[in-house]
């Protein structure tokens, strides 16, 4: 049945009256409907939902004990994890899906890993010069040490994408902080060749924020090794630099719809160093073979790192176990893909990819997509699982990628056969670039997340405030009624996009 919708001809005339004519149109639609939406699906009994939330659980308590000291990157942790993962994959019937008998089942993610030491600020009017005070001040480089000096300051205010390559390129970037969007910013100041970047700041408050967040280890991957300065200063420091009546001039010209950078009377030296050291880390990459394989594949991910040790000095219990953040997604992960197995085999291959370094920025889904085992546009759908261990059962379904892949009709007829509702659009939405599958999605392959967790904020909410990156996310924190309801919810949805004669 050809189930699209097809140009009408208007509405013919006869003898039936319009409330028969209406009537007789509802009946169709709703036959129509019945016919071409809501594909039936399986539904697991209490038992077996019973034994999905028990399997689930020991994977958490397993991944998230004391014994994986956190899953850091490149320490013990991430052996005992993998190891793990790989055990559970190869007994439900998976094989290495690294396509390298070099790297079987683990393909290599290499990292630098990066701990400041110290850094220095510097602004020259005229003859005076003024080192920013090291609370109201700090600067950061991915390289040993950067050095500027004497650069010329170019003030961009809010301002980026319209900033000229020729106005930038080789001069220190002041520009305005502002929340959400500084990131992207400095991206692209840099991508227009600044030479460096101060980002103004509102207070010694702010300045304090971005240490706990800049000035702890960091990883990023060696292949995207940049030795950038990047610098902050607080609102109050520039101010007394370049002296109250120049500074408020310059706030106040950032708000005036003419605004056009200005190159300021004013030098600046920067200065960074860093400690180094080169780490390989691993995703983990499994294949369930399908037995037409040339039609296609459809790939499962979930990140595997979390943080180690990350509580403060004074806090008694400092190992962040993540038990939401992953290890829950790990554990549907895992056992959604026993359950395919089981029930298989598919036409199409099933790929599962543990990765690394979410945590630090996406890195291991990077480190895929530079490298991947399999042509990335054979990939017809790719489903990510993050921190799901959260809601209760029932709960919507949050829809990250809504939009932006053709899978939109598939998935939507999958929530309303498992009768389930789309949740918070606008918080779905939020989450697009925070997770694994933003990096896919970039590079062309459908990539979406189906969560109960991201639902409603009265769901993620009280665990982004409370538990999110911190010691207190530990096992015995976790519901997992909602997590069960996305796993039956992606099981359905998979079996049919496996299938060519469901999903040709």
């Amino acid at each position: 049945m050809d189930c699209g919708m097809k140009p009408g001809r208007g509405r013919q005339q006869s003898g039936a009256t319009e409330g028969t004519w209406r009537l007789a149109l509802l009946l169709g639609l709703a036959l129509l409907a019945g016919a071409c939406s809501t594909t039936r699906q399986f539904r697991a009994s209490e038992a077996e939902r019973v034994t999905i939330e028990s399997n689930m659980r020991g994977h958490i308590e397993r991944l998230a004990s004391e014994e994986f000291g956190g899953r850091k990157p490149g320490s013990d942790g991430e052996e005992l994890t993998l190891a793990y993962i790989e055990g559970e994959l190869s007994r439900a019937g998976y094989v290495s899906g690294t396509n390298d008998p070099g790297n079987f089942w683990r393909a290599p993610v290499p990292l630098v890993r990066t701990t400041p030491v110290n850094s220095r600020i510097e602004i020259r009017v005229g003859r005076k010069r003024t080192e920013l005070p090291a609370a109201q001040a700090a600067a950061y480089t991915g390289g040993r040490r950067a050095l500027i000096e004497g650069g010329e300051i170019l003030f961009v205010g809010r301002q980026s994408a319209s900033v000229s390559d020729d106005d930038v390129r080789g001069r220190i970037a002041l520009m305005l902080s502002e929340p959400g969007q500084s990131p992207a910013r400095r991206e692209t100041l840099f991508g227009k060749g600044a030479a460096a970047i101060i980002t103004v700041v509102e207070d010694e408050q702010s300045i304090e924020q971005v240490r706990e967040f800049w000035g702890n280890e960091r990883l990023g991957l060696v292949s995207e090794e940049q030795n950038r300065l990047t610098g902050f200063a607080s609102a109050g420091a520039l101010e007394a630099a370049l002296g109250a009546k120049k500074w408020q001039a310059l706030l106040a010209s950032a708000d005036a719809p003419d605004f056009v950078p200005t190159v300021l009377d004013a030098t600046g030296t920067i200065e960074a160093v860093t400690e180094r050291k080169q780490i390989t880390s691993h995703n983990l990459i499994g294949r369930l073979p399908g037995t037409k394989p040339s039609s296609g594949a459809i790939l499962l991910l979930a990140h595997w790192d979390h943080f180690g040790q990350c509580g403060g000095e004074a806090e008694p219990d400092r190992l962040c176990n993540g038990a939401v953040d992953n290890a829950s997604g790990v554990a549907l992960m895992l056992e959604l893909a026993r359950r395919l197995a089981a029930k298989g085999p598919h036409d199409r291959d099933i790929y599962v990819l543990a990765t690394s370094a979410e945590e630090w920025g996406l890195l291991g889904a990077k480190a895929f997509a530079e490298n991947p085992p399999l042509p990335l546009e054979s990939v017809i759908a790719a489903f990510n699982f993050d921190s799901v261990a959260l809601a209760a059962r029932g709960a919507p379904v949050g829809f990250v990628g809504e939009g932006k892949t053709p899978l939109d009709a598939v998935i939507l007829d999958a929530i309303a056969g498992s009768r389930r509702e789309v949740g918070d659009r606008e918080l779905a939405d939020q989450f697009i670039q925070r997770q694994d599958g933003w990096i896919l999605l970039q590079r062309g392959v459908p990539a979406v997340v189906l969560s109960s967790a991201l639902g409603s904020r009265e769901v993620v909410d009280p665990y982004l405030s409370t538990r999110y990156h911190r010691p207190g996310d530990e096992s015995d924190g976790i519901e997992l009624g909602g997590a069960v309801d996305d796993l039956l919810l992606h099981e359905n949805l998979i079996r049919r996009l496996a299938s060519i004669a469901q999903y040709p």
